[in-house]
């Protein structure tokens, strides 16, 4: 019996061209800039100390930081300090108008029907918390954001990781077969069912490969209330 649905973003609820052709660029444009105008906030300076922690570089400039980030970005390098200051500056494109985050046709139905059915919903995607949080704010069916019980991210963990999916787990508490884990990547869900979820791989353009889960094209296909 499912009872918490756990959905990934990125080819799950949404395209993966969103991302890599408007957020990403959108980041590298605006990050130089972001970190000289607001380099003594404290939230920027809160992950220019982890970064300085965990390389032990003095990052003693915003240019210096920038020159780090941006091979990073191109790399879609998942590291909880570049997915924070992506979010932030993701948070003035939003809000301005800039663009608006894509959802496949069928999945805000789906979600607002599983939500009417008492189904608890979270969201796990490597992109920080508070960009999920935009992302379903300002998407194209709207604020989906009243839909969902709570997210994670990369501080629960590295998605291709089963003691990610246990903390995950323990957060939401309840047991680990009630939960289902949605995702386009097969690594990701076999780390989910090691942890115990039961899954279901997003196969939206039908070139997934051979997996031991079950595979559908999109979330009308999930047999769910």
């Amino acid at each position: 019996m499912v009872r918490v649905v756990l959905t990934d973003i990125e080819g799950t609820t949404s395209s993966i061209r969103f991302v890599k052709e408007v957020l990403f660029p959108y980041a590298a444009a605006a990050l130089p800039q972001f970190l000289a105008d607001h380099w003594q906030d404290a939230a920027v300076q809160q992950q220019v100390q982890a970064l300085r922690a965990e390389l032990g570089e003095p990052l003693a400039d915003a240019a210096a930081v920038n020159a780090l980030l941006q091979p990073w970005i191109e790399q879609d390098r998942k590291h909880t300090v570049l997915k924070a200051l992506q979010g932030m500056i993701w948070d003035h494109g939003y809000r301005s108008g800039a663009y608006q985050a894509h959802m496949y046709e069928e999945v805000p139905a789906a979600l607002r029907r599983w939500h009417d059915a008492g189904l608890p919903l979270y969201v796990y995607s490597s992109g920080s918390i508070a960009a999920q949080k935009l992302f379903f704010g300002f998407s194209t069916a709207g604020d989906l954001t009243g839909l969902f019980s709570g997210y994670f991210d990369t501080t629960s963990g590295g998605k291709r990781e089963a003691d990610s999916y246990r903390r995950i787990t323990a957060a939401i508490g309840c047991e680990p077969d009630q939960i289902l884990f949605l995702s386009d990547i097969v690594e990701e869900l076999d780390a989910a069912a090691a942890a115990g979820l039961q899954t279901t791989l997003l196969d939206r353009d039908g070139l997934a490969p051979t997996c031991s889960h079950p595979v559908v094209t999109d979330f009308d296909r999930i047999a769910l209330p």
